[in-house]
């Protein structure tokens, strides 16, 4: 397949604060593609940079073939949906409207129109005094109606109840579906998404912790549980990205595939196997990242639980760790 983004080794500084280092990642043409992370991870940085808007530090980005800061042929082909869009204080949504098809040579009028219908946007209300969901709404329209060969939404949903998100969900499938087009998009509710999704990039600290599928996402890691004994024991010598126990019971996620040896080890301690889904693979990865400072300046002694809690404490260990020989009860 053609591919629509590539970016090679990406970093952007700002003063002396690295928000990305090294990122690399493609994104086919015609894919919806999402780009998952806690806050701060680099997500809108990385889409601004795609857009256009923003300069790499280093590193090489190349959208449809073309550098996206300075040429022209990729900002005439790219919507990018922000939720802080700003306009010009008197404009309202007929003018949103018209001023449409002067940036998208795709732009579906009626599309816009009925959308609009459909998510309530107030007529009358000048787009600069709506609701950050009416504002939101009006942002949806634009990316949606476009039909740009690519479309970046940036968290396009805040604000939206959801009864508002689900239409925007079904409107933009259903629309790719008839007019295919390469849509990178941010999102924290990913349970809401995944469905849309076929491919992730998970960012952590400015850096690329995941890039596949979103079934091979899926299958990246798998949850155990059981009594504290014996989950410690099956853990024995896998990477641990989170885990909490409480009372005499631990849930872990584990990084790696539950192929037939996983199977058979977690039948012979005892414990319970089930699949994970994407916003677990996530979170995991966000919070073993966000423990990893800690576990480094831990003792090599310490135990799998982290800060004398152990796997049997009531707090969780979210670290990638390797649970350690030593473990095994």
């Amino acid at each position: 397949m053609t591919t629509a983004i590539e970016i090679t080794d990406l970093s952007r500084r700002y003063g002396s604060t690295d928000a990305l280092t090294d990122v690399s990642f493609d994104v086919e043409q015609d894919t919806i593609c999402g780009l998952l992370g806690r806050n701060g991870a680099g997500k809108t940085t990385t889409l601004s940079v795609v857009a256009g808007q923003e300069r790499p530090s280093g590193g090489r980005v190349r959208v449809f073939g073309h550098d996206p800061a300075d040429d022209s042929r990729v900002a005439s082909r790219t919507s990018f949906v922000k939720d802080d869009q700003r306009w010009p204080d008197d404009f309202r949504l007929r003018e949103v409207l018209a001023v449409g098809p002067a940036f998208h040579r795709g732009w579906d009028a009626e599309l816009a129109r009925s959308l609009a219908a459909d998510l309530r946007v107030p007529e009358k209300t000048p787009v600069k005094k709506m609701s950050r969901g009416q504002a939101s709404a009006v942002a949806i329209v634009i990316g949606v109606a476009s039909r740009a060969p690519l479309t970046i939404f940036d968290e396009p949903y805040l604000g939206l109840d959801a009864t508002a998100r689900q239409l925007f969900y079904d409107r933009l499938l259903a629309d790719y579906s008839e007019h295919p087009r390469t849509i990178l998009l941010s999102t924290h509710l990913i349970d809401e998404m995944e469905s849309l999704l076929e491919h992730v990039v998970v960012l952590d600290q400015g850096q690329v912790r995941l890039d596949c599928d979103v079934d091979d996402a899926r299958a990246s890691a798998y949850s155990v549980a059981g009594t504290t004994r014996s989950v410690t024991a099956f853990l024995t010598g896998r990477t641990v990205l989170s885990s909490h126990g409480i009372g005499g019971l631990t849930t872990a996620v584990v990084e790696g595939a539950a192929d037939e040896r996983v199977r058979a080890d977690a039948a012979a301690a005892g414990v319970e196997l089930s699949p994970v889904g994407l916003q677990q693979v996530v979170a995991a990865l966000g919070a073993a990242s966000a423990a990893s400072s800690a576990v480094h300046h831990a003792d090599d002694g310490d135990d799998l639980g982290g800060g004398g809690g152990g796997l049997g404490g009531p707090t969780a260990d979210a670290s990638p760790r390797t649970a350690p020989e030593g473990a095994r009860s």
